[in-house]
């Protein structure tokens, strides 16, 4: 794997440092103060001051260098954005040339923890594109398997980075990026600003269909919905799909779904729910010792959609399955819910028979519901309108 392999960087900034890093480049801690450059800070003082007992190879602080990260959906953005205003939080996109500076180094992981080995840049390239690639190419990460550290892999430069090295700025949304372009042309760049909800744990887009009712093209396992539902089938395996992925992040809710099946209890149109007591925030952040904990209470719905992994899925099923959310979603104590298009996608059915037969039990429930599209091919939007979906 070559260095080109690295599309770009990525540094995580407050909106109200923008002018200054357009004008000045993005500083290290100790470049900052020094100068005597005001800016706000998105970080927890703890963890700034813990960088600067970290040494690199050559014996200098990690407060010497500014820092870049090679995914920037990662832990600390996550913490970041639950402690600030998303609108205020901006991603700049960095050249892949930050690489070629004069002493930069690279650290496979956060560069703060111990474990996490630091190289110089030549031989950290090869580690991240080819140990890390995957674990730098994925949309999650879990604490058990090292992957929460690992994607947070950074390229420290001495000093600063030029100004004309930054080629974009990522926003959470279109009206943000309304005022960020307002910044860019004073600044005189030619910088690229880029609405990008998903790197923000977002949706894409998003279509209201009631008042509780939405639809959202993006990541089930970022929901703010109190109740996530995974499709499965009764024989207790999860390969492919967002069955696979579950099954890695959360274990201990693998380890209930083997069990349910073994005891015969996961039965076609009896949905499980696990009420999970683990704090997702705490699993998701990076050292997330002041979250307000607005994930504290995440549960799972397990939702079989087939009896056999092999198997279509089975639409008599899943409408009974349905009909049970309807039926049992007070009494469970389910405050809100996000759901994928259950059958679509691995299990063989079509949106436009799913999608009206969800709206049908799920338009009507006193509480939030998101239903995740499909993501192996796009909705066209005639099945995606109101009335398509409500049959009226």
């Amino acid at each position: 794997m070559k260095k080109r392999a690295i599309k770009g960087l990525y540094y995580i900034t407050h909106l109200d440092n923008l002018p200054s890093i357009l004008r000045h480049g993005i500083l290290s801690h100790h470049q900052i103060e020094a100068l005597e450059i005001p800016y706000t800070a998105i970080y927890d003082p703890s963890i700034v001051s813990g960088r600067k007992e970290r040494l690199t190879p050559d014996n200098k602080n990690l407060w010497e260098y500014a820092n870049v990260y090679f995914q920037p959906r990662n832990p600390m953005l996550y913490r970041v954005l639950n402690e600030s205003n998303r609108r205020e939080v901006v991603v700049l996109g960095v050249s892949p040339q930050v690489l070629e500076i004069p002493g930069s180094f690279i650290a496979a992981g956060n560069a703060a923890s111990y474990l996490t080995p630091i190289f110089l840049a030549e031989k950290g390239i090869q580690i991240i594109t080819g140990e890390l690639r995957n674990i730098i190419q994925n949309d999650w990460w879990a604490a058990e398997d090292g992957s929460k550290r690992k994607i947070m892999a950074e390229c420290l430069v001495p000093k600063s980075i030029p100004p004309d090295l930054i080629h974009s700025v990522y926003v959470s949304n279109h009206q943000v990026s309304q005022a960020v372009r307002t910044l860019v042309e004073s600044a005189g760049l030619r910088v690229e600003v880029v609405p990008e909800p998903h790197m923000f744990f977002l949706p894409r887009r998003h279509f209201r269909i009631t008042e509780q009712l939405t639809l959202a093209d993006g990541d089930l396992f970022f929901s703010q919905m109190q109740t996530l539902t995974i499709s499965v089938n009764t024989v207790g395996v999860m390969g492919k799909g967002l069955a696979s992925r579950a099954k890695y992040q959360f274990p201990d809710m693998y380890v209930i779904y083997q069990d349910l099946c073994r005891g015969k209890t996961l039965q076609m149109g009896k949905p499980y729910l696990y009420q999970r007591e683990a704090s997702l925030d705490r699993e998701l952040a990076d050292e997330p010792f002041s979250l307000s904990e607005t994930n504290a209470n995440k549960w799972f719905l397990l939702f079989p959609t087939k009896r056999h992994w092999k198997e279509r899925s089975d639409i008599d099923g899943i409408e009974n399955g349905l009909r049970w959310i309807k039926d049992n979603y007070k009494s469970k104590s389910i405050q809100s819910l996000a759901i994928p298009a259950l059958g679509c996608g691995l299990g063989g059915l079509e949106w436009r028979e799913i999608g009206p037969l969800m709206c049908k039990y799920l338009s009507g429930l006193e509480m939030q519901v998101v239903i995740y599209l499909p993501q192996e091919k796009e909705v066209p939007d005639e099945f995606l309108a109101p009335d398509f979906l409500l049959g009226r």
